[in-house]
Parts: C-alpha cells; structure tokens; sequence
C-alpha cells in the first residue's frame, strides 16, 4: 500500500532495492505524478511493469480523521481484476468501515485528484464569505466538469453519482477536515500561497493537481472553469475575488 503525497513518490520509489513487478499494489494517493502527468496507476504500469490487473486503488469518500474516530465510513476499491479488488475489500472491512469495488481505476483517480482542486474552490469562495447557497452551484457545477473531464479521457460506462465519484467530492468540498478546503480558505481570507502552504502542517495536493491537470488538458481541451480559474489563483497570481467573479458567469 502506497500512501504517500504525490509530490514524493517518485523520490520515495526510486529507494526500493526490491522487484515488485508481480505485486498486487494498492494507491491511495490523491494526486497525479508530476513530470510525468500519469495517475498512479499508469505511473506503476509503465515504470515498474506491474499489470493493471495488480493494481488497486483505494479511494473515498472518507476522511482519515473519522476513520481513526471509528466513525462508519465508506470506501472502494478499484481495480481491473475484481478477484483482487475484492480481496482487498475484504481485508479492510470491520465494524466501522465498509469497502466496495469497481474496474475504473482511471475515473477513480482523475475524479479524486480533481475534486482537491474543487475543495480549493470551494474554500476559496468560503473566505470570501460566499454562503452555501453558491457552493451548492459550485458543487453542481463541479461533478459535471469531472464527468466532462474523465469521459473525455477514458470514456466507459460509469455513473458519475456513485459514492466513489460524486460521495468523494461532497466529503471534500464540505468537511471541516479537508485540507484542500482549508488551503482555499486561507487564501480566500487573503493569504498568500506561499503563505498558507508554510502555515499548514498538511500537504494541499489540489494544489499540484491543478497544474497537472491542465498540462494534461492541452491535449484535451474540455470546458474546466472551476479547474482553470484554481490555477489562475494557484500559479498565474491572479486575485482571487476576481476570478471567483469570471467564475460565476461560467456556472449554470
């Protein structure tokens, strides 16, 4: 189980002296690796040779701080083999937590790498004393564009109101420990990005992840307001108010 920020995980890698090319390797990184612009599990496919039938990736929605709280929470698996997601699922099932499963590792990590990028919107928009009755716009807005975005670059069946989609931005758009959402705040609340990266002890990965995923969106070339105007705020200095402004003439 690999549960590292994305940031690291190539120099985290790069110290293994052991072949793990016939393990069943399971991601739980909420981010795209950088330089490469590859989710984890293309990264493990292509660098270590791993099968993607050995490769899982856990993802929400849940937070870590209510897992530890032993308070009911919901996982999935995803993985192409369902023999292996399933016997991951079980593994990680007790009282407290409940796992299911899916084959789309792609749909899994691009939507849980984007909705960081929706939290920082979300938290943004929060310091600037926007109320709930946008961020239930934002929101709306925001699983579309992730459908958008993940049909665009591996288009299957999937239902984009599924737990594992739609769940995992809720919890981390809305939830108090969200650590995307808190770094949005405090740059909606005027901090700079500097600023609020050294003022928190926990790494904002929404932040790595909206550089990457408009790097892999040139080729694209689909509709990610929320997406683009994070890494206006993020990268190009843009002000936030008047992003959050351009913002809202683009939701419905």
């Amino acid at each position: 189980v690999i549960a590292i920020p994305s940031a690291f995980v190539k120099e985290s890698l790069n110290k293994l002296t052991t072949d793990i090319s016939s393990k069943f390797v399971i991601s739980g990184i909420k981010g795209l690796i950088p330089g490469e612009n590859m989710i984890m599990g293309e990264f493990l496919n292509m660098k270590y040779g791993i099968p993607f039938e050995f490769i899982g990736v856990l993802a929400g929605p849940c937070h870590a701080e209510e897992v530890a709280l032993e308070r009911l929470s919901f996982l999935t698996v995803a993985c192409p083999d369902e023999a292996n997601a399933l016997e991951f699922a079980k593994l990680i099932q007790c009282n407290y937590i409940r796992a299911g499963i899916t084959d789309d590792i792609w749909g899994t990590e691009f939507s849980s790498v984007m909705k960081n990028i929706i939290a920082i919107a979300a938290g943004i928009a929060h310091g600037l004393m926007y109320g709930d009755n946008f961020l239930a716009v934002l929101i709306s807005n925001a699983i579309q564009e992730i459908k958008r975005f993940v049909d665009g670059v591996h288009p299957i069946d999937r239902d984009i109101k599924s737990s594992v989609y739609l769940g995992d931005l809720l919890v981390t758009a809305y939830s108090q420990f969200s650590r995307n959402r808190t770094f949005g705040n405090m740059i909606g609340k005027g901090y700079s990005v500097k600023t609020a990266q050294l003022e928190m002890n926990m790494i904002a990965e929404g932040y790595y992840a909206a550089k990457t995923i408009r790097e892999i969106n040139e080729k694209y070339k689909i509709n990610l307001p929320i997406c683009e105007a994070v890494y206006q705020i993020c990268y190009m200095n843009q002000p936030p108010k008047k992003e959050i402004l351009k913002l809202i003439d683009k939701l419905n």
